[in-house]
C-alpha cells in the first residue's frame, strides 16, 4: 500500500551526483513528476553533456565546492529532499555524503535518501564487502543527524547481467554461479529503481529503508529467462561452493588489489558472493509502494541484449 503523500507545492530535490547513470534518471523522473531538481555539480562541470542535457530537461544546475559545508549549505536551501546518487569510496561515500547530509540539516531540509541503492547491507558481517561497510559506516553517521532519513535499496543492477557480472555466460549458453543453483536473488533496472527513488523523494512519509526487486530469481530462474530471451537452451556452470569463490576473491585482492577503484574485479566477485549466500536478500518488498512503476523482467533486459 501507498503512503500518504504530500498535495502541497511541487517539491525542490537537490540531486548530487546527477551526471552519473542513475543520478541523472533519478533527476530525469523527478522532473517528469513535476519537482524542481535543483542539481549539484563541481565547478567548471556545467558545459559538459550530462549536465547540458540536464538544463535541457529543466533541471537548475548549481556548481558547489564538496569539500565546503558553507557552500553545500546555502545550495541546499529552501530544499524538501537532498536525493545522493554519489559515487566513490571512502572520501565520497562517508566524507562526501557527511558533509552533504551535515549541510542538509544547517539548510533545514527535512529529508535525506543516501547513495546506497544495494543488496540489504544492513545484514552482512562487517568486512564482507568493502564498498557496501563504507554505506553501513556512512549511515550510522546519518542516523545520528536530525534528518528524516530513507535508503533505497535494489539487489543487483539487472543491467549488469548483459555484461558486467558474469553469469550469463551468452557464448557458452549457460549460466555461471556458486553455491546453490535455488537461492532467490534480486534484481532491479537501473531505471527502475531511478522511478523508484524518485517517488520517494517526493513521498514525505517514507520509512528508514525501502527494499525493491524488479524480478527475485534463482540461478535456475536466470537459465529460464536467458533461454526465453534468446530462444536458446542456456544450461548451467556451477564453478564451486561458496568457500572456493571465497579463496577467489582473497587470491583475486592480493594478485590484482586495484585499491584506488571503485569497482575491481574483487569487489564485484564480493557482492555475488554476498548474494549467494542469501543473507542480504531483500525482505519484505515495497514494490508496490508506488503502483505506477512498472517493474522490467530479467527477459525484458536479456531480450534487449540479444536486439543489439
Amino acid at each position: 500500500m501507498s503512503s500518504p503523500r504530500s498535495t502541497s507545492a511541487p517539491a525542490t530535490v537537490v540531486v548530487a551526483g546527477a551526471t552519473g547513470d542513475l543520478g541523472f534518471r533519478i533527476a530525469k523522473h523527478l522532473l517528469q513528476r513535476g519537482a524542481t531538481v535543483r542539481a549539484l555539480l563541481r565547478p567548471g562541470s556545467s558545459s559538459k553533456p550530462e549536465a547540458i542535457a540536464l538544463r535541457q530537461l529543466g533541471a537548475t544546475l548549481t556548481e558547489v565546492n564538496f569539500d565546503s559545508i558553507i557552500s553545500l549549505t546555502a545550495a541546499c536551501a529552501g530544499a524538501d529532499c537532498v536525493v545522493s546518487a554519489l559515487s566513490g569510496l571512502r572520501e565520497v561515500i562517508v566524507g562526501m555524503q557527511t558533509r552533504l547530509v551535515k549541510a542538509a540539516v544547517a539548510a533545514g531540509v527535512p529529508r535525506f535518501i543516501p547513495s546506497d541503492y544495494s543488496i540489504d547491507y544492513t545484514k552482512l558481517p562487517d568486512g564482507s564487502n568493502r564498498n557496501l561497510d563504507l554505506r553501513r559506516e556512512f549511515n550510522q553517521r546519518l542516523d545520528q543527524q536530525p534528518i528524516q532519513a530513507t535508503s533505497v535499496l535494489n539487489g543487483m543492477f539487472m543491467d549488469l547481467l548483459t555484461g558486467q557480472a558474469p553469469l550469463v555466460l551468452f557464448g557458452l549458453k549457460r549460466i555461471l554461479y556458486w553455491g546453490d543453483a535455488d537461492q532467490p536473488l534480486d534484481f532491479t533496472t537501473v531505471e527502475d529503481t531511478a522511478a523508484f527513488t524518485a517517488a520517494a523523494a517526493l513521498d514525505s512519509a517514507t520509512p528508514r529503508y525501502l527494499r525493491v526487486a524488479g524480478e527475485v530469481a534463482s540461478i535456475r530462474g536466470l537459465q529460464a529467462a536467458a533461454s526465453a530471451a534468446t530462444g536458446e537452451s542456456f544450461g548451467l556452470m556451477r564453478a564451486g561452493g561458496l568457500g572456493f569463490l571465497a579463496t577467489m576473491i582473497k587470491v583475486t585482492r592480493t594478485l590484482v588489489p586495484a585499491r584506488d577503484e571503485v569497482f575491481p574485479p574483487w569487489q564485484g566477485m564480493q557482492y555475488m558472493h554476498n548474494m549467494f549466500t542469501g543473507l542480504p536478500k531483500l525482505e519484505p518488498l515495497d514494490n508496490d509502494q508506488y503502483p505506477e512503476i512498472r517493474w522490467t523482467p530479467i527477459r525484458e533486459v536479456l531480450a534487449k541484449r540479444e536486439q543489439k
